[in-house]
């Protein structure tokens, strides 16, 4: 056992020192602002100030065409991409004029509901931002980020920082425009301030592109994650700087109850149909500056497709390259504490079990805890459950580091309990209502005491990678409680062992949660050494196990989709622990057959799953939204495949089965009935969409 657990605290060291070290900022400090980019500086803002007017740009008119989208992601860690909850797609008319003054009118709306939601976006997130921002930034109408200097402004000169980071070419049809990046940063990074780059070309002083990002003092809103915005300006008749396309992604995480839960407002603009100097009347700019045209009007813009069908694909996603640029660009010119949350404490609780369950092992439980931001970058968690059952108090605590970069380090303390299986079969609250009210009791628990050390890669990365060091005691659990109704079936017979492992994960997710074509995966590989308490067992023993669960979606248009998902796992070398092994059985991993009831060492869970709309009844939920129209029909084939073993007492053994689910209420709710092909035993499930899960 010794020469495991160095070796594994070599791969630790070794994986710690491959880490990129953060950027040295005394390097940097000798060329912030030199004379050079002073004076590059000092044009731009003499430029902004006289509002292109020696330019001869009076006033201009534009058409912007956008999206705003409302996304949505649970889970600790963010590990799955966003869900697109709802979508708008807005068609503005744009005016201009010398040398201030903007107006702009929305013509054209319509939206998707994917998921039930009142959410309802700022006036001024229905438009596009005019020259620039003007001297002080305001987003969301003051209550996302109010009174920031801008970075080219006579207030901004005083307050940041400017370097020149680079040069670029612009070829247009009869000439190449020198360009010239000028990154930006507050000379206090306590203070509201933007943080990012700004493009400006060499010889006029005219701003040809921002990316902008905010400090956390500059965030009105404690809710907030981070800000940032893309401008991006176009060159008109050759002369005139004016907008092009335009991003921007606010993104919100929730703190009631330490919920993993985040909320990402994304849009994107792109304008074109420039008119320079048509002389438009002042009467133009009367009135609020973003106003809609009448209801009826904004349903009547002729649209092509659907919106879903013409979403780019940069919007749904939650990091497209630019944006998760302009976040990477921040964290390098300020110090983690400018962007990181105040310290704070609040209540704690991952999921709605973390409150309160119920299973046979402690009967009805209640939990909870308190988390606390140390800053720098610590978060410490403390937290109890206690089973009326079991008359036993589970205590659990964690101290984590997240680096500016995203790299987070836990490690913590647990007296708990841990699952068999390698993927739940229902949801947590389905579960706790079953077994307290028909003795119908999903889960496999087994007492687990002990301590780890883990370090995991941001969740932004397209693949993320974690490895985990863990040491506990295991133990088996008896029934305890009683239901309302019927009785509970025995708990897994596990073996009581101590144990030393090391894992290491990898996981990706290609494509947002709509219906798409996505593929995503998670794999888990880990090695264990342990002592079990069992007479057939070797004092110690080691083995390895490794598990894939692997799900996709290939979209085939009108016709519906084919959706399949594979669970697999295995294990080698040694004896092996019960609940170590292969369990399958249940509406996910075996529908049809009853809770693990198929066992083994190594086994392979296979569904194919062919999803249709069909019409249906409408449902109106007023303020947040109507119920779509349709119903989704989902017939099935299900395969289990084990090998070596087990409960099942088979070897090399196929056990198929056949359902249909049906999914409606905004894809919320799935009703399944499946039937085994051998012996004829039927099953019936009913429970809420598998991607809230994590939080039930």
């Amino acid at each position: 056992m010794r020469p495991l657990v160095v070796a594994l605290g070599h791969v630790l060291v070794a994986t710690l020192l491959l880490l990129p070290a953060a950027p040295s900022r005394a390097v940097a400090q000798e060329t912030w602002n030199d004379a050079r980019t002073n004076a590059l500086v000092r044009d731009a803002i003499r430029r902004r100030t006289v509002q292109l007017a020696d330019t001869g740009l009076t006033d201009y008119t534009a058409r912007a065409h956008g999206y705003l989208t409302f996304l949505a992601q649970v889970g600790e860690g963010f590990p799955d991409a966003p869900t697109l909850i709802k979508s708008d797609e807005l068609v503005v008319e744009v005016y201009w004029a010398a040398p201030d003054r903007s107006k702009q009118r929305v013509v054209g709306r319509r939206d998707t509901l994917l998921l039930p939601t009142d959410i309802n976006y700022h006036r001024d997130h229905l438009g596009i931002v005019q020259n620039n921002f003007p001297a002080i930034i305001r987003l969301g109408e003051g209550d996302e980020v109010a009174d920031v200097p801008h970075p080219l402004s006579i207030a901004g000169l005083g307050a940041y920082d400017y370097r020149i980071a680079d040069s670029l070419a612009i070829r247009t049809s009869d000439r190449a425009i020198d360009v010239m990046m000028v990154k930006v940063r507050p000379k206090d990074d306590r203070s509201a301030a933007a943080v990012g780059a700004v493009y400006i070309d060499r010889v006029t002083g005219s701003v040809v592109r921002m990316a902008l990002s905010f400090t956390r003092a500059a965030l009105l809103d404690p809710q907030l994650e981070d800000v940032s915005v893309i401008l991006e300006n176009g060159l008109v008749e050759g002369r005139f700087w004016l907008p092009r396309r335009q991003e921007i992604e606010i993104r919100r995480s929730a703190t009631w109850m330490d919920f993993p839960a985040r909320g990402i407002i994304r849009g994107r603009w792109e304008i074109c149909c420039v008119e320079a100097n048509v002389g438009l009347p002042p009467t133009t700019f009367v009135g609020p500056e973003i106003t809609q045209a009448p209801r009826a009007q904004l349903r009547q813009w002729p649209f092509e497709g659907t919106i879903l069908e013409n979403l780019p694909e940069e919007v749904r996603e939650l990091d497209a390259d630019e944006v998760r640029a302009v976040q990477d660009e921040a964290r390098e010119l300020v110090r983690a504490g400018a962007l990181a949350r105040a310290r704070s404490t609040s209540a704690s609780a991952r999921r709605v079990s973390d409150i309160l369950q119920v299973n046979r092992a402690e009967g009805l439980a209640v939990g909870g805890g308190l988390t606390r931001r140390l800053g720098a970058g610590f978060t410490a968690t403390v937290g109890a459950r206690y089973g009326t059952a079991d008359d036993d108090f589970k205590p659990r605590a964690r101290v984590e580091w997240e680096a500016v970069s995203g790299l987070r380090v836990t490690a913590g303390y647990f007296d708990d309990f841990a699952q068999a299986g390698d993927a739940p079969e229902v949801s947590g609250l389905r579960n706790s209502i079953a077994a307290q009210e028909f003795g119908s009791d999903w889960t496999d628990p087994y007492g687990v005491r002990g301590g780890f050390l883990r370090v995991e890669q941001p969740a932004s990365r397209p693949v993320r990678f974690w490895m985990e060091l863990t040491r506990e005691d295991q133990r088996p659990l008896r029934v305890r409680a009683r239901p309302t109704n019927g009785r509970y079936a025995p708990l897994l017979a596990a073996d009581s062992a101590e144990v030393w492992r090391m894992t290491i994960g990898l996981s990706t997710t290609s494509g947002p949660r709509t219906p798409d074509t996505r593929v995503s995966w998670r794999l888990d590989a880990r090695v264990s050494g342990s002592s079990v308490d069992r007479p057939s067992f070797p004092e110690t023993t080691s083995h390895l196990r490794a598990s894939l669960d692997a799900e996709g979606t290939l979209a085939a248009g009108a016709a519906g989709r084919l959706v399949w998902r594979t669970i697999a796992a295995g294990t080698a070398r040694g004896a092996v622990p019960a609940q170590d092994l292969v369990h399958f059985g249940g509406p996910v991993s075996g529908p049809g057959y009853a809770f693990h009831s198929l066992s083994a060492r190594t086994g392979v869970s296979q569904r194919l799953e062919w999803r249709v709309r069909i019409p249906f009844v409408h449902l109106d939920l007023g303020r947040f939204g109507r119920v779509p129209s349709t119903l989704t029909i989902a017939p099935y084939l299900h395969g289990v495949w084990l090998e070596g073993g087990g409960a099942s007492g088979s070897r090399g053994t196929w056990f198929p089965s056949v359902g249909i689910g049906a999914i409606g209420l905004f894809d919320l709710l799935r009703v399944d009935v499946a039937r085994t092909i051998e012996g004829g035993r039927w099953m019936f499930s009913l429970d809420l969409d598998r991607g809230f899960w994590p939080v039930l």
